[in-house]
């Protein structure tokens, strides 16, 4: 990386996280009560929640987005912590579409339509959207669904500035083979979260090591650790979304990191505990695109059927994470020292 490509970096960092801002503060004034009732009904049950995330992630073909679009709404008070975790779970599902898309021989599409589901088409056409409405309506709401669009346009322009200045290093050879170099579960796994998170993208993550494979140097037992380790690597983004937002919001970015971390220790010791007693001969075999998607798929799936029931506890969780930080006064600290010293 030269010194431009870290300015591009740190300038989309920037951008990232004012467009976060401008999207919150127009979200937290728009907010009426209807958005709210529309997104209660929509996240009514853990189901439905989980099944918004799928399809929303699906469809722009970025956890990452959706995660951050959850990080604001949570963040300006539209939808509540507890609405969030479905949603959140159901992005990990949904990312895996990306991988079974480029495992596909046709991923390249000419089609307007196509084209236009991916964040760097539609998120230019959003910010134009966004401003002409921020300039030039003169009702406060058309001013604020500007602001959101403009502000969510911003956000993911700084988004694919900074997997733009990584991106080259998936054309040199000694970062790609970063993916091989560890054969352990526990240092492959964490080499994925790693690279995943410095490249900002789980889909791009993915994408190089399908791409990898098809030079048949990579083994399941190597790919399955490094899959795991860039589902939690992915939380990334969303953390840096959570950085300057109110504690709820980094209670949802914990969440998500939670979700992820505690599933991947499950799925790890569960299938490397089976893998010591039954040996899976597939472990040694060459992977495949089709291959690396089943993996990704299969995981993220599993996790959601286990973790969902478990929501309360993530939540839980968060809560220990982020406190509420409650302060004493100066008077109820007097108080609180002479009852504790028994005066």
């Amino acid at each position: 990386m030269s010194i431009f490509s870290i300015f591009l970096m740190l300038g989309g960092l920037a951008l990232f996280l004012s467009g976060m801002h401008v999207m919150g503060l127009n979200l937290s004034r728009l907010s009426g009560g209807r958005l709210e009732y529309i997104l209660g009904r929509l996240t009514a049950s853990p189901l439905r929640a989980v099944l918004l995330g799928a399809s929303v992630t699906a469809v722009i073909q970025s956890s990452s987005a959706t995660t951050v679009m959850v990080v604001g709404f949570v963040n300006s008070g539209i939808m509540t912590l507890h609405q969030a975790v479905g949603i959140i779970m159901g992005a990990n599902i949904g990312t895996t579409v990306t991988s079974w898309i480029l495992s596909l021989a046709g991923l390249e599409s000419s089609n307007f339509f196509v084209r236009m589901l991916k964040p760097d088409s539609f998120a230019p056409f959003l910010g134009v959207i966004g401003i002409c409405l921020y300039l030039f309506a003169k009702k406060g709401k058309r001013k604020q669904i500007g602001g959101i669009l403009l502000g969510f346009a911003v956000l993911m322009t700084g988004m694919e500035a900074m997997s733009g200045a990584v991106a080259p290093l998936k054309d040199i050879p000694a970062f790609t083979n970063l993916f091989l170099m560890f054969s352990h579960p526990v240092t492959g796994m964490l080499m994925g979260a790693l690279l995943t998170a410095l490249i900002q993208s789980s889909s791009a993550s993915v994408g190089i090591l399908q791409a990898l494979c098809a030079t048949g140097a990579v083994s399941y037992a190597s790919a399955i650790p490094i899959i795991m380790g860039q589902n939690i690597g992915t939380c990334a983004t969303a953390l840096i979304s959570a950085s300057r937002s109110g504690k709820n919001a980094k209670r949802a970015a914990f969440i998500h990191l939670y979700f992820n971390l505690i599933g991947t220790v499950l799925f790890m010791l569960l299938f490397y505990g089976l893998h010591a007693v039954i040996p899976f001969a597939f472990m040694a075999k060459s992977a495949d695109a089709a291959g690396i998607a089943t993996v990704h798929s299969i995981f993220n799936i599993a996790a959601t059927l286990v973790l969902l029931p478990m929501r309360g506890f993530l939540e839980k969780l968060a809560c220990l994470t982020v406190r509420d930080g409650k302060r004493r006064k100066v008077g109820d600290m007097a108080v609180y020292g002479i009852k504790k010293a028994g005066l």
